[in-house]
């Protein structure tokens, strides 16, 4: 078994993707490879920053962590962006907002725990 798979925050991370895929599919058949493609590569980074971080040095891990953050934060921002476009609703966004927050609170506090074993 590799680190990252007994990680929460890499199954939450697995979790939430599957969740904005889902959401991706959905979008106008003309938004598929533009705004629906930037989407579910945003949300496939958060888990592929986890995995690849946790080869490395708790010092890299860190960083990737960090990536990880942003790359939920970048979902958040298209989310915002589709509801606005209505190709999906407040109630939803909000469900994928409050999972994203979610996610990003756990990234930060195993952050913190991994820097403060090194």
């Amino acid at each position: 078994m590799f680190r990252f798979e007994s990680l929460e925050i890499w199954k939450l991370a697995i979790n939430y993707a599957n969740h904005l895929y889902i959401v991706a599919k959905t979008f106008p058949k003309e938004e598929m490879f533009g705004l629906g493609d930037q989407l579910r590569r945003a949300a496939v980074s958060i888990s592929n920053n986890i995995a690849e971080g946790s080869g490395g040095t708790n010092r890299d891990f860190s960083n990737y962590l960090n990536v990880a953050v942003k790359s939920t934060l970048e979902t958040v921002n298209i989310l915002y962006f589709a509801k606005e476009r209505k190709f999906i609703n407040e109630a939803e966004r909000i469900r994928l907002y409050d999972e994203a927050e979610k996610l990003i609170r756990k990234i930060r506090a195993f952050k913190k725990s991994l820097n403060s074993n090194q």
